[in-house]
């Protein structure tokens, strides 16, 4: 249950439309389920206003399989799942509804909810290399319930291509820029928009780049002002970041 599905239910209850031992009995359904190897956050979508993700990762296929059983079985609507692997694909499709997207690895069980963000989050990239870590965090904003748009390739080895694209930069409430190589990107990004921009280094480039150290480092430099960082490749981590501040309004 999440921020928007309690208020739902109170209003319900004030309407009399359920009574006040339903509304109770849905609130106190135990706060976590112990499933022996996890714990599963239940009461996650109250506090924070977004449930509990399943980081796919290192997890089997079956872990996951009876985690995401658990969170449907609890009413969860929406279920995002990261760094979900081929092979866990391959188990759940016959089991659980759901889509996959090979390219980022992110799986979403469930109704994506329309967007009720404040306005659009930009996810864009230095280049196409770029489009795994950028597809998790869109696909991330978009199960969050925010407006997506996409701005590919358009690093700054052509600054024309970003500049093709002023409008939709000037419009955004958040944006998130993704880049390899120097992770020039961002700094650029931050001098043309008037909103927060989060930094994501990926682990793209040649030689001594040290598997995104190079961009991650740029990035912490940026003298464009009102750009944070995440983590090399962390586009899900950027994408809740943003998805909290397109949502900042509606408390």
């Amino acid at each position: 249950m999440n921020q928007d599905e309690l208020v739902t239910l109170l209003l319900d209850m004030k309407q009399d439309k359920i009574s006040v031992e339903e509304a109770i009995l849905q609130i106190k359904k135990e706060p976590f389920q112990d499933l022996g190897f996890a714990k599963i956050d239940n009461h996650r979508g109250i506090r924070q206003g977004m449930a509990e993700v399943i980081y796919g990762a290192s997890k089997t296929p079956e872990q996951i399989y009876k985690i995401t059983k658990s969170m449907m079985e609890a009413g969860q609507k929406t279920i995002l799942i990261t760094r979900m692997k081929e092979e866990a694909y391959e188990y759940m499709k016959d089991k659980v509804e759901f889509t996959y997207d090979s390219l980022s690895k992110v799986a979403i069980v469930g109704k994506i909810p329309e967007p009720n963000g404040e306005g659009s989050v930009v996810v864009c990239t230095g280049g196409t290399s770029d489009m795994p870590v950028a597809e998790e965090a869109a696909l991330t904003l978009e199960a969050f319930g925010n407006q997506v748009v996409r701005l590919y390739d358009v690093g700054v080895a052509g600054l024309h291509r970003t500049l093709a694209h002023l409008d939709e930069i000037m419009s955004a409430n958040v944006i998130v820029a993704i880049a390899g190589m120097e992770g020039a990107l961002a700094s650029v990004i931050g001098g043309l928009a008037d909103c927060p921009v989060i930094a994501v280094p990926t682990s793209v480039g040649y030689g001594a780049s040290f598997h995104g150290v190079s961009a991650l480092l740029s990035m912490l430099n940026s003298c464009a002002s009102g750009v944070s960082v995440v983590n090399i490749d962390n586009g899900f981590g950027a994408a809740y970041q943003a998805s909290m501040i397109n949502h900042m309004g509606r408390k």
